[in-house]
Parts: C-alpha cells; sequence; structure tokens
C-alpha cells in the first residue's frame, strides 16, 4: 500500500496527535477529540464547513480557543461566498437544521451569508408586486407534515424570502401581504430576511382569499407588470362562479387594463387543485427551491426551454 494509507492505517490504532493527511471525510467516523475536530476546520472546504456545524458543536470543536471566530470568519467571507455562490433557500433551510449548541456568532454568520447570497437573485424589472400570504396555514412546515422529516423552515419564511429576495433586486417591488384581505404593512429593502418573516408571520391567522391582492390593485387601477402570490393556495375563500375562481376573474380584469402583466403563481404546498389556470402569462410553481427564483426570470423575459432538457443539464 502507499506510505501514506499505511501511516494512515497505523495511526487509526492509536489516534493520537497530529492527525494524518488525508481528507477530513475519512476521519470524521473515528473517535476524534475536541482539538481533533478543531483541526479539521481547516481541512473542509465553505459548503462542507456549513454542512457541519452540528458535528463540530457536538464534538466540542467550538470549546477550543479561536475555533468559533474562525468559522464565523469563514463563513461570511465575501471572497469565499463570491467563490462558492450558495443560493438563499439553501442558506435559509441551513439555518433552519443548526442545533442550539452552535454559537451564536456562527448562526449569525451564516445569516449574513444569507442576505450576501440576495444578490444572485435574478432582477426582475418593472412594476413588481409580490403578494405572501399570511394567513395561519402558512406557519406549517414548508415540506408539509411527515413523521421525523418536517422542514424546521415554514411557509411563512419561503414567502419572506422571496419578497426580501426581489426587494433586494427591485427597490420598486411592492409587497402586498394578504390573508382573508390585504393587510398593511412596510418592508424595507435593506431589512435582513428574518427581520421581514418576523414581520409576516406577526400577522397570520385567519383564513386565505388568494384574490385579494388582485382585487385591490384592480381598485387602485394599478399599473402593474409582474404579479407574484406566494401561498400554500388553501384558499376557502375564493368561490367558483360560472367556472372560474374569483383570482381568475380578477387578473383577467387586471389584464385588461395591463395586457403585458404576467403572474407567478408559487404554491409552497402544492395540491392538485390551483386558483389560476396556467396559460401564457401565468405561470404555476408548486414547491420550492433556489431554482424557483431563475424560473421565474425565464419565464417574464419569455424564454421557453424544454424543462426534460432542464431538468437533465442541472447537477446533483
Amino acid at each position: 500500500m502507499p506510505a501514506e494509507i499505511v501511516a494512515f492505517e497505523a495511526w487509526k490504532r492509536a489516534p493520537e496527535g497530529d492527525l494524518p493527511p488525508v481528507p477530513f471525510e475519512w476521519l470524521t467516523a473515528l473517535s476524534l477529540n475536541a482539538e481533533q475536530w478543531a483541526a479539521l476546520v481547516d481541512r473542509m472546504g465553505w459548503q462542507a464547513l456549513r454542512m457541519n456545524l452540528n458535528a463540530l458543536a457536538r464534538n466540542g470543536a467550538f470549546d477550543v480557543k479561536g475555533v468559533t471566530a474562525k468559522v464565523a470568519a469563514r463563513l461570511a467571507d465575501a471572497e469565499a461566498l463570491r467563490k462558492v455562490r450558495p443560493m438563499p433557500y439553501q442558506l435559509m433551510v441551513a439555518l433552519g437544521q443548526v442545533e442550539s449548541g452552535v454559537p451564536l456568532k456562527v448562526q449569525a454568520a451564516l445569516e449574513d451569508a444569507l442576505e450576501q447570497s440576495l444578490v444572485r437573485v435574478p432582477s426582475l424589472a418593472g412594476h413588481v408586486v409580490v403578494c405572501p400570504d399570511v394567513s395561519g396555514s402558512m406557519a406549517s412546515p414548508a415540506t408539509g407534515y411527515r413523521k421525523g422529516a418536517s422542514s424546521k423552515v415554514r411557509c411563512i419564511d419561503v414567502a419572506a424570502l422571496v419578497a426580501a429576495a426581489l426587494l433586494r433586486t427591485n427597490r420598486q417591488t411592492r409587497v402586498l401581504p394578504f390573508e382573508q384581505q390585504v393587510v398593511p404593512i412596510k418592508l424595507k429593502p435593506r431589512d435582513r430576511v428574518a427581520v421581514n418573516a418576523a414581520k409576516l408571520a406577526a400577522i397570520g391567522g385567519g383564513g386565505t382569499n388568494v384574490s385579494a391582492p388582485l382585487a385591490l390593485l384592480n381598485a387602485e387601477r394599478a399599473s402593474v407588470d409582474l404579479v407574484v402570490i406566494v401561498s400554500d393556495n388553501q384558499s376557502w375563500l375564493d368561490a367558483n362562479q360560472g367556472g372560474a375562481t374569483a383570482t381568475m376573474r380578477e387578473w383577467d380584469q387586471l389584464k385588461r387594463r395591463n395586457p403585458k402583466a404576467q403572474l407567478v403563481c408559487l404554491d409552497v404546498q402544492p395540491y392538485g387543485t390551483t386558483q389560476a389556470s396556467g396559460r401564457a402569462d401565468i405561470l404555476n410553481v408548486g414547491g420550492f427551491s433556489d431554482a424557483v427564483f431563475d424560473a421565474m426570470a425565464r419565464f417574464v423575459s419569455g424564454e421557453t426551454r424544454d424543462w426534460v432538457e432542464i431538468v437533465k443539464q442541472t447537477e446533483v
């Protein structure tokens, strides 16, 4: 065997002193002490470091002097983030998975990384209106309730992320939260995603009336280029009349004033129904990932691509 492997096997029999020069993945399953886990920090890439925060905490690495500051600095490092290019939802999920043993300074650095990642969301120009559903059901996990696998990220968090991202890339974006009716609220473009999520979640309660923000835009005779509705699509107040939902009736009215307007309905927890039928000016999206931002940008630009080819070209 190569000398490096022989040395590694010998070290495993007496795992003391400096770690052998092997990839960190070879070592994490072994019985390492806190100092040895701390030494692994320097061997991890940015993504690996993000994914191993709980392991570092459980094995006492953050109790070693200087490790907390080192990890926090690496996670929030702007140059590293430009190279790795993590996306917002990926980092929101990572924040939701962090356990209490991870120091607050490290959690804050991960939140900084989330804020910096918003620049990678495609810009949607024009008069953009984001309509986050803030009804009671939006407090449920984004993945739905699954035994042992429910996401800590809530539907309301996804709605806040979409609103914050579009506000950050287009300062003219208007946010119209709704439940049974539109709820007046002011979200600031520079506020953190967590702050906006807390503001939206604090509204929570009541039923869901997906057509409410469209009705308000019609009452105002507003100029609109794009409307993005983020909901779990449980709209019990939108009664069907003549085969059309209230959402479609309001949208058709808005289209008569704004013929080039487009509508994106983002259904965080997709069911078998929708409030707006898919057509050339309406995009229905079921579920959520960072790919949704790119899908919205392609839709707005008029780009149409074969989704089978898109899936084939996606790196896993």
